[in-house]
C-alpha cells in the first residue's frame, strides 16, 4: 500500500456568478493573481496522478463538497484512478481548512477529534489555557484501513507568535499521543502512523525543545529520518528563504520494524522554481512562484503486503 501526504494549500470551492471554481494554491492573507487558480489546481491533480498513492492524507481542504468537486472535476479528467473513499469532516480552523483523506482501499472506522478538549484528554492545561476548549487547531482524524490506523494531523503553524504557537503544537502533540495510547493497549506493538503537516520548524524557538517531542521521543519512529538530511525538506518559505520539513510520517515501533526498508520519497515536482534546491524537472506549467501544485511537496511511502 502506497500512502502519501500533501498539504494542498487552501483548497476551497468558490461560487462566482453562478459558476464553480477552486481557489488556487495561495494563502488568503497574501493576495495573488486569481487568474492562475485554474492552472494551480490542474497541477495539484497532475501531482496526485504522478504519486499514484492508494491512500492520500490531505491538509487544507475546505469541506467535503470541495473535495468531491476536486475529485470529479480535476482528478478524474487528469487520468487519476478514482478514490472510492473520500473523507473530510468539519474541523476547528476558522477559515475551514480541514484535514481530509482519499483512499482506494476500503476504510473501516473514521473518527474526528475536532471537539476533543484537554479536560477530556486528561491533559493538565498550562497557565492561561482553557481546558474546555478544543485542543486541536484543525483536527486529528483517525482512520483505520485494514491493519493500519492513520492519525491525520495538521498542527498549528509557527505564526504569527512563535512562542504561543509552540504551546498550541505541544498540546496538540500531547493530545495525539493520548489518542494513540487510548486506541492501543500497547502502542509500541500496534500498526499506526501519524501523518500530515505537523508544522514543526527545523530550528526551535530559543532553547526550547521541539514542540512535538512527546510524539518523537521514546514513542514513535520518525520515518523521514530514513532519507538523507540534505534531501529531507518539503517546504520552501519564500519570505525567509529557508527550507523546512513540516510534513512528517511518525510510525509506531512495530510498523518501523515490520517495514525496515520503507523509505519516504519527497516529490517536489509541483513546487515553484523559487525553491532552487529542487534540481529535477518540474511538472509542465510550473512557474517561479506560481502556478504551482502547492507550496508543499508531497511525501509518499510504500508498505508492501499491507
Amino acid at each position: 500500500m502506497r500512502i502519501a501526504t500533501l498539504n494542498v494549500q487552501n483548497l476551497r470551492l468558490l461560487k462566482t456568478d453562478g459558476s464553480k471554481q477552486l481557489h488556487g494554491a495561495w494563502d488568503s492573507d497574501d493576495p495573488e493573481d486569481t487568474a492562475l487558480d485554474e492552472a494551480d489546481r490542474k497541477l495539484t491533480a497532475e501531482l496526485l496522478k504522478e504519486i499514484n498513492a492508494d491512500v492520500v492524507a490531505l491538509q487544507e481542504v475546505f469541506d467535503l463538497v470541495t473535495l468531491e468537486h476536486f475529485h470529479d472535476a480535476y482528478l478524474l479528467p487528469a487520468g487519476v484512478r478514482p478514490y472510492g473513499e473520500r473523507i473530510c469532516q468539519p474541523g476547528n480552523d476558522g477559515r475551514g481548512l480541514d484535514v481530509a483523506l482519499l483512499s482506494r482501499r476500503r476504510v473501516g472506522a473514521v473518527r474526528s477529534h475536532a471537539s476533543l478538549t484537554l479536560a477530556e484528554a486528561g491533559i493538565a492545561p498550562p497557565d492561561g489555557v482553557n481546558p474546555h476548549l478544543p485542543v486541536f487547531r484543525r483536527d486529528c482524524l483517525m482512520v483505520t484501513i485494514g491493519r493500519l490506523t492513520l492519525f491525520v494531523c495538521h498542527f498549528k503553524s509557527p505564526y504569527p507568535d512563535a512562542s504561543v504557537a509552540w504551546t498550541t503544537r505541544r498540546l496538540e502533540a500531547l493530545a495525539t499521543r493520548r489518542l494513540v495510547e487510548r486506541q492501543f493497549e500497547n502502542p509500541a506493538d500496534g500498526l499506526w502512523l501519524i501523518i500530515g503537516d505537523l508544522n514543526e520548524p527545523d530550528v526551535g524557538s530559543g532553547s526550547r525543545e521541539r514542540a512535538i517531542a512527546p510524539l518523537e521521543v521514546g514513542f514513535s519512529i520518525d520515518l523521514m529520518k530514513r532519507t538523507p538530511v540534505h534531501s529531507r525538506w518539503t517546504y520552501y518559505d519564500p519570505h525567509s528563504r529557508t527550507y523546512h520539513c513540516p510534513d512528517m510520517l511518525l510510525g509506531s515501533p512495530a510498523l518501523a520494524t515490520k517495514w525496515p526498508h520503507a523509505e519516504p520519497v519527497v516529490v517536489r515536482r509541483g513546487l515553484g522554481t523559487e525553491a532552487s534546491r529542487m534540481h529535477r524537472a518540474r511538472l509542465v506549467g510550473v512557474g517561479r512562484h506560481r502556478p504551482h501544485a502547492s507550496d508543499h511537496a508531497a511525501v509518499t511511502i510504500e508498505f508492501s503486503g499491507l
